[in-house]
């Protein structure tokens, strides 16, 4: 802003004492001091309040405004309020040194003057970055810039001292300037966002994290520039749109300001779809590879088109990896989400997850490909080959994802769901849930069906489960829960009824712990030594809850029938 504004503000009051010639200076910030000599803390620009407590007589004045001066002061605005009418010789000293003086009324605060200052300066200099986002929008919408989102970041640092990172619906930091955000904030942020977003609340969401508020807004496309309009339904977008997190209150910011954040999340959701349109070729290859595994094409076809397929998602290896297949589901309660295809927000997830270098590794975003087909997603995930043993033999391939070491790094069921089941849980609400299986890593195009087929039926065994995010590994497929996701429901609750609800009525009655005891007994396998350690508990306690647990169900948890009946119903429940 100019010197000038502060006189047409009539609000102000201010009076021009000197430096007609003065008043297109620009004013980059304001300072209050009463200090004799505040020229550390002066970087040029300021319009400077004084109450004129530092002058003790007239000789005080001319070194006050020649240190002023010296530091580039845009202006100098002196308070009625001590001393009535400005003194003379600080008038005359300032119109030495061709230093703008104004008359502050003592009737107005300089806590007045500071806002209006503050808030002209903030909003032109938000203005002016503005000008610069969306010239690097259009830059980016023509071509790459070789800079990415990072650059538009270091800008809100550097002119607006905004601290602000792009992250994935998961949390998963995507770009940043300066620290990055710890993880495990950025998959709380995310959630609270797609919370928000869920529930239909207007943006930005404010979050309040650890002391630290932020402000959350949606990186989507809005239709402005050849940009896709955004999904009808919010469901369609919620669980792949980006965010910004700023290191900010934006409730009370003015238009302006929120105006330029709109404009860097514009700027970004073109990076976001150049990102995704990177992807297309290794969503056809998974798509074609895929559709003949499924078709029962010949493993020779098959090898052949994975041949071309491996030099795209690993590009430099030279000889043939292993792979896994991922399948997921996204699927949601029948009164609400029968519009909502399913797949291409299973594929957007699918993808998500497996980028993240904690889970699949470096550079996992050139290897990902993800089709999908109906409601379901599958991901065709390479493996580098076992590496030899120290003797030079070639390890042997898994059978299993227990990653012990020598074998490949194939994925775990677990770990893929592990740092982004709460924010995900959250995008989903209560109408969502998503299931996911892991196959074993095969060596050859003759496994890729059985793979699938494994992967499915993994899937199948998390959908057995409670709970809005799930997954089930190819192990679990010989043990028990492969037959339980198969028994039908009136069956289901029927067994765990007659079995468990004594229990549970007891245990509302007398407040007692009859199942969390079931459940650490059968889990020690019987050890009422280990059992009562775990519980905290004197043995003869067990005992006696044991014996309430017999007492109550009629059954015997010294026989193996009684113990696996047991076991099976708190599955099953």
């Amino acid at each position: 802003m100019r010197l000038r504004a502060l006189l047409e503000n009539d609000a102000l009051g201010l009076r021009l004492l000197g430096g007609d010639e003065e008043l297109d200076r620009s004013v980059r910030g304001v300072m209050t001091t009463d200090l004799r000599d505040p020229s550390r803390y002066l970087t040029g620009g300021e319009l400077v309040l004084t109450g004129l407590a530092w002058r003790r007589d007239a000789a005080d004045s001319e070194p006050f405004v020649r240190i002023l001066a010296g530091a580039g002061v845009a202006g100098l605005a002196a308070g009625e309020a001590e001393l009535g009418d400005i003194p003379d010789d600080l008038v005359e000293a300032c119109r030495h040194h061709r230093l703008p003086l104004f008359a502050v009324h003592e009737t107005v605060a300089f806590a007045t003057i500071t806002e209006y200052v503050v808030r002209q300066v903030s909003g032109e200099r938000a203005g002016d970055l503005a000008a610069v986002v969306d010239r690097h929008r259009r830059l980016m919408t023509s071509g790459p810039t070789g800079g990415g989102p990072e650059v538009v970041l270091d800008l809100l640092g550097s002119d607006l001292d905004l601290h602000a990172w792009v992250l994935s619906p998961t949390g998963r930091q995507i770009a940043g300037a300066g620290a990055p955000l710890p993880a495990a904030a950025g998959a709380e942020l995310a959630g609270l966002h797609l919370a928000a977003v869920r529930s239909g609340r207007r943006a930005p969401h404010r979050a309040a994290l650890g002391g630290t508020t932020y402000s959350l807004f949606p990186i989507r496309n809005n239709g402005r520039g050849g940009a896709v309009p955004p999904a009808r339904d919010v469901r369609e977008s919620v669980l792949s749109d980006w965010l910004l997190a700023v290191e900010a209150d934006a409730s009370d910011w003015p238009a302006a300001r929120l105006d330029l954040l709109q404009g860097v999340t514009q700027l970004i959701a073109v990076e976001r779809d150049r990102r995704d349109a990177a992807r297309t070729v290794r969503r056809r290859l998974a798509q074609e590879v895929l559709e003949l595994v499924q078709a029962g094409a010949a493993p020779a076809e098959i090898a052949a088109r994975l041949r071309v397929a491996t030099p795209v998602l690993l590009p430099g290896l030279g000889t043939a990896p292993h792979w896994q297949v991922v399948v997921a589901r996204v699927e949601w309660d029948e009164d609400g989400g029968s519009g909502v295809r399913g797949g291409p927000v299973a594929q957007a997830l699918l993808e998500e997850i497996l980028v993240d270098p904690a889970v699949t590794g470096p550079d996992s975003a050139d290897r990902i490909a993800v089709a999908h087909t109906g409601d379901e997603a599958i991901a065709l995930v390479p493996l580098p080959a076992a590496p030899e043993r120290a003797d030079g033999a070639a390890a042997e391939g898994p059978s299993d994802d227990s990653g012990t070491e020598g074998e490949d790094p194939a994925l775990h069921a677990d770990a893929l769901l592990a740092a982004v089941r709460a924010p995900l849980s959250a995008g989903l609400g209560d109408d969502g849930r998503l299931t996911l299986g892991v196959s074993a890593s095969v060596h050859s195009a003759e496994g890729l069906r059985g793979a699938l087929e494994e992967a499915r039926h993994a899937r199948r065994v998390a959908a057995a489960r409670p709970g809005r995010v799930c997954a089930a590994g190819h192990h679990e497929l010989a043990s028990h829960v492969l037959l339980l996701p198969f028994v039908p429901d009136d069956v289901r609750r029927a067994f765990t009824a007659r079995l468990l609800d004594p229990l549970r009525e007891y245990d509302r009655r007398h407040r007692a712990e009859l199942i969390p005891t079931l459940e650490a007994f059968l889990d020690c396998d019987g050890s009422w030594t280990r059992c009562a350690a775990r519980l905290h508990l004197h043995v003869n306690t067990l005992r006696y809850r044991v014996g309430r647990i017999e007492q109550l169900t009629g059954r015997d948890l010294a026989r193996l029938e009684d113990k696996l009946d047991f076991f099976l119903a708190l599955r099953m429940s």
